[in-house]
């Protein structure tokens, strides 16, 4: 099986890109994030075509998850149970909640698709927020993690220093915090394991680029798209990589694809 995942930012103004890609790469199952379409807005026939049966979480806003499979697409689930929304943390009832998490179960695996909160600054209650998301993923994938499982995602996370291009431009920023990395550390304890993709330029597998000219050019990424797969899955895994080569050309998406070949 072929797994990947993507944060394709905005699959409207992505598409040619995206059937591009899906014709080229052939991965049996496509995790997608920050989709900025509705679920009815979602071009599931255009995928449709290319053999991929989808479902998409979205309300159309900066988020929005969704999953492509050619390998079965069963057992949908929106969101996970205690997800918190924005606001709930001061006692503000939230209007919705955000269209972050779905899973389904996928050519045998449960795969989730996960796009976590940015946390902007660390003294925004948008930091509180991504922190107390984590913590209720946690405990939603705790209940999960019997069977073969991959949470795949932009987590918004560095695990480590190694993960970002100059640890020391990050010092005091979000994403490469204590809490931040105890909440990815966490979830690893669940007996995840981080499978570590291959990068195609550079000893660093970066996933993401700002779009401030150079910043591709000169590889000054971060790894902050994971693959968090159960042991059993972990122990399938034949090869991982970064497709960089995605992140080129004309109008891009700031996140290359990871892709994932998982062995009998």
């Amino acid at each position: 099986m072929r797994l990947a995942t993507w944060n394709v930012n905005s699959v409207k103004a992505r598409l040619p890109r995206l059937l591009e890609w899906l014709a080229e790469a052939k991965p049996d199952v496509l995790c997608l994030q920050e989709t900025k379409c509705s679920a009815q807005a979602f071009p599931t026939a255009e995928v449709g075509e290319l053999g991929y049966a989808a479902a998409a979480h979205g309300d159309g806003r900066w988020n929005g998850v969704a999953l492509l499979s050619r390998v079965g697409l069963d057992d949908v689930t929106l969101g996970f149970p205690g997800e918190p929304g924005f606001g709930q943390l001061d006692g503000v009832e939230a209007v919705a909640l955000e269209a972050r998490a779905m899973a389904a179960i996928c050519g045998g695996l449960r795969v989730w698709s996960l796009y976590a909160p940015n946390g902007r600054t660390v003294d925004s209650p948008h930091y509180a927020y991504k922190l107390a998301w984590f913590a209720a993923l946690r405990d939603a994938l705790a209940a999960e993690t019997a069977m073969p499982l991959v949470a795949c995602g932009d987590y918004n996370v560095a695990p480590t220093d190694a993960d970002v291009w100059d640890p020391a431009l990050f010092v005091g920023a979000t994403h490469v915090t204590p809490a931040e990395r105890r909440a990815l550390a966490d979830l690893r304890a669940l007996g995840l394991h981080d499978v570590v993709p291959t990068p195609m330029k550079g000893p660093h597998p970066f996933t993401y680029w700002d779009y401030r000219a150079g910043m591709f050019h000169q590889n000054k990424g971060m790894r902050i798209d994971l693959v968090y797969a159960s042991a059993d899955v972990a122990g399938r895994v034949r090869s991982a990589y970064v497709d960089r080569e995605a992140r080129k050309g004309k109008g891009p998406s700031d996140h290359a694809p990871i892709v994932v070949d998982l062995g009998p």
